[in-house]
């Protein structure tokens, strides 16, 4: 592996955070770096397992079509591998059996594929790729205490603090020539720039106040069904609970109960399947009501969309970055995040590609980066402007009408392939979600609004489960 030739200057990187965001960031910077140190606060289990600081991997995880290439690109063969432990690959439209607002979406094959697994199996398997990366190191167990301030809008380094081998503190200071904050919801970057003079980034959150129970449990041998995962939709503002089963590895199912508007779904067992019971479908209540439970009940509640604004100061160190959710931490219920933290990894690859580290490096990215989270933080709010209950500004003229045209394109999406292709497309991060704007969309859904759905459905045929069935799809 060569540095490329324009990167001749740049010696050492440093990743605060060691979570999907910090590996994908590390990844790309080892093309550009001598060095790479990843600075994590944890000790990293040796086995697949849940850890303090990722608090949110007990829960359903989905990798969006878009982050799965884009991981595929970075880690040739990780789609492989994963499926080798047990990862199913799931086709969205032909083994997802998802209950919109507007009812069941159209069963058909798409060959939109999502990779279906538990949230540490993925980061496990990322970490062991890069713990043979000549290039990267890794400092555990370690946490940051402040950024360190060179000369001209530089950020020379950080401040560490490392356990000694006898339990003592040990403070080191680690030089650096680019500093990245992937460090999550929590960050401290804010604090970290006024510290050094520099404003802090302007910080907007939306929380329509969702909450999660998650669990595993043992697919049974003689448990028999159509579909390989299943996703109730949440309808607010009246029907606010919801729910998804993943098959994931192991021969396992995990299930995330959602519950927004304060609905939170409860942590103990008897409460959960009641929950589970209560959904708009039986779906995951029948697989469930009887199976093995295979893990305690997992609740999390840190869960409102926050955008922090590094694009909009107009000054900040030149060499310090932020990515990933110390940015922008989305709804987790939508599964935009992992690949948005795939997203924002290219984004640096292609920034650092075009510009080396100069006086406007950091600006130039989070620019960028900022055009890479504008519409699925537009998409992720919008929708929860649909709970009563949401916090953080209002619905919009804009946002109710785009209530009421996806309400229609939802409809749509019960019987016509092509609509709910392209609604896949969008939400798998294939196309941007102006896509359901297109001239071909509208026109159907004004055709639907004006005569009704009985010739579409005419051109679709009943499948075995009774849903609608198309056998192709054309635009």
């Amino acid at each position: 592996m060569e540095l490329h030739d324009s990167q001749k200057a740049r010696r050492h990187a440093v990743v605060l955070g060691g979570s999907l965001a910090g590996l994908l960031a590390a990844r790309v910077l080892s093309d550009y770096f001598e060095r790479v140190t990843i600075i994590e606060r944890d000790i990293y289990p040796t086995k697949p397992e849940a850890r303090r600081g990722t608090p949110q991997a007990s829960h359903v995880h989905g990798l969006m079509p878009r982050g799965r290439m884009i991981l595929e690109q970075l880690f040739p063969g990780l789609q492989k591998e994963m499926m080798s432990w047990g990862a199913p690959l799931v086709d969205m439209a032909k083994d997802v059996a998802w209950l919109t607002p507007q009812g069941w979406g159209v069963n058909f094959k798409s060959n939109i594929e999502v990779l279906s697994f538990t949230r540490p199996l993925l980061d496990l398997h990322l970490r062991k790729r890069l713990i043979n990366n000549p290039r990267i190191l890794f400092m555990e167990d370690t946490k940051i205490v402040e950024l360190i301030k060179g000369d001209d809008d530089n950020v020379a380094g950080i401040m560490l603090r490392v356990a000694s081998r006898n339990g003592d503190q040990v403070g080191i200071r680690l030089p650096a020539d680019l500093v990245v904050d992937t460090t999550g919801r929590a960050s401290r970057a804010p604090e970290w720039l006024k510290s050094l003079g520099y404003d802090a980034p302007e910080e907007i959150t939306v929380n329509a106040h969702l909450g999660y129970a998650s669990r595993l449990y043992e697919i049974s041998a003689d448990f028999n069904a159509d579909w390989t995962c299943t996703f109730v939709q949440t309808a607010p503002p009246k029907r606010k609970r919801g729910g998804i089963l993943f098959s994931v590895e192991g021969n396992r199912w995990l299930v995330t109960l959602v519950g927004g508007g304060r609905d939170y779904p409860p942590q103990d067992e008897e409460g959960f399947l009641e929950f589970a019971r209560s959904l708009r479908a039986s779906t995951i209540y029948d697989a469930i009501r009887d199976a093995k439970p295979l893990s305690s009940i997992k609740v999390h509640r840190g869960t409102e969309n926050r955008l922090r604004q590094f694009d909009k100061l107009s000054r900040q160190p030149r060499n310090f970055i932020a990515l990933g959710d110390s940015v922008c931490a989305f709804n987790p219920v939508y599964g935009q995040g992992m690949s948005i933290a795939a997203m924002g990894a290219m984004t640096l690859h292609e920034c650092l590609q075009k510009w080396q580290t100069t006086s406007d490096f950091s600006a130039r990215f989070q620019k960028e980066l900022a055009k890479v989270t504008d519409a699925p933080w537009m998409l992720a709010t919008s929708e929860d402007y649909r709970y009563e209950e949401t916090e953080g500004g209002t619905a919009t003229l804009r946002t109710r009408f785009m209530h009421r045209y996806m309400n229609q394109v939802l409809k749509l999406a019960t019987f016509d392939a092509n609509v709910r292709h392209v609604l896949l497309q969008a939400f798998g991060m294939l196309v941007p979600p102006t896509a359901l704007l297109r001239p071909r969309i509208v026109l159907r859904v004004v055709r639907h609004l004006l005569l009704g759905s009985t010739q579409l459905k005419n051109k679709s045929r009943r499948g075995s489960t009774g849903r609608l069935v198309y056998d192709s799809v054309s635009d």
